[in-house]
């Protein structure tokens, strides 16, 4: 596959969040509700598109798991699945549950969701309540105040490792587009010594729409001034963003690439690649040397 410029996600690609940013989904949900839901259920959030904000992804399974407090008879896959089909996201997911229950039952989940508490939790258990204070400029969440000092944050694993790097900078115009704020970008790139200048990565705080809007690919491939992009993500929603380019900018030739680091693996993860139209998938982001040919 020739290629002029890669643009990476972070999240599974990158670096290994199953135990950082997933397992602080899993644990702001129990902290404020008391209950929770499991990876598989995290993952078929993930597919059912528009949740590259893990923050809203949260949010949405709380109305989930208020929703069934109320009535809702949906398991995990019919939820998302009927967030899929009415677009996606935590849009998608409000409308689901407005047109699921009764006003009544509505006005009571509505009251209880809280998603400024659930942000605050995540936060404090992803980052610590140390860097919690420095990185958002106030005190945790009082239940959490005396909890470990380190963070989930400090649980993420190298997957790009240095021999990579070093191929792909060498190689290739190098970016990054991630659904991460960008001081979290920030310390997951150091970890790994993936030094970028700020034009050459979108975060969450940036102007752009986030995945799978391809607007922020796009604006790398013209920043670049490359006529070959290969984006390699975890997620389908990293593949579509790839697709969407596509169909936007036609004057350039944009590739998908899915690796199986992240919440999608085994030939089960490989089938859900193929079937929305990955050129191609890998066991994980090293194997990009053997796959790219620099154009």
């Amino acid at each position: 596959m020739k290629a002029d410029a890669v643009v990476l996600d972070i999240d599974g690609v990158v670096v290994d969040v199953a135990d950082s940013y997933r397992r602080a989904i899993r644990e702001s949900l129990d902290v404020v509700l008391g209950e929770s839901i499991d990876d598989s259920a995290v993952q078929a959030f993930k597919n059912a598109g528009g949740f590259n904000n893990d923050w809203e992804l949260t949010d949405a399974a709380a109305l989930y798991l208020l929703a069934s407090r109320e009535g809702l008879d949906d398991d995990v896959g019919a939820f998302t699945s009927r967030i899929a089909a009415t677009g996606g996201g935590l849009d998608a997911a409000e409308v689901v549950v407005a047109d699921a229950l009764g006003p009544a039952e509505r006005e009571r989940v509505l009251a209880t969701w809280d998603p400024e508490r659930l942000r605050e939790v995540f936060q404090t258990l992803y980052l610590g309540p140390e860097r919690y204070a420095d990185i958002e400029g106030g005190e945790p969440d009082p239940d959490l105040a005396d909890s470990a000092d380190t963070g989930f944050i400090d649980d993420e694993s190298v997957l790009l490792d240095a021999d990579t790097l070093a191929w792909l900078t060498e190689n290739f115009a190098v970016g990054v587009v991630t659904g991460r704020p960008a001081a979290e970008a920030e310390i997951a790139l150091s970890r790994v010594g993936l030094d970028l200048p700020d034009d050459h990565r979108f975060t969450m705080d940036s102007s752009l729409p986030g995945k799978p809007d391809p607007a922020a690919l796009v604006e790398l491939a013209e920043r670049f001034e490359a006529e070959r992009v290969v984006f390699v993500g975890d997620t389908l929603d990293d593949v579509r963003t790839a697709n969407n380019a596509a169909e936007a900018d036609p004057e350039c030739e944009y590739r998908g690439v899915g690796v199986l680091t992240g919440g999608l693996s085994g030939e089960a993860g490989r089938e859900a690649f193929e079937q929305i139209g990955a050129d191609t998938v890998l066991d994980s982001v090293a194997g990009v040397v053997d796959l790219l040919d620099p154009a």
